[in-house]
């Protein structure tokens, strides 16, 4: 029995700290309008492929 009391104290205690050490992390559930972070969408890369495309005939 007290080897799971002892497991358990190391597992939480390994948890706590990948949680203290993650950096910015928001454990408000799910965020909908104006709360909401969104990244910029990414450079097309079919304009990227274009070129390389004509340079090779």
């Amino acid at each position: 029995m007290w080897k799971l009391a002892v497991g358990f104290a190391l597992f939480a205690g390994l948890g706590l700290y990948m949680i203290s050490t993650g950096g910015d992390i928001d454990m408000g559930g799910e965020k909908h309008g104006a709360d909401a972070m969104h990244s910029e969408a990414p450079a097309p890369a079919a304009s990227a492929a274009a070129p390389a495309a004509s340079e090779a005939k």
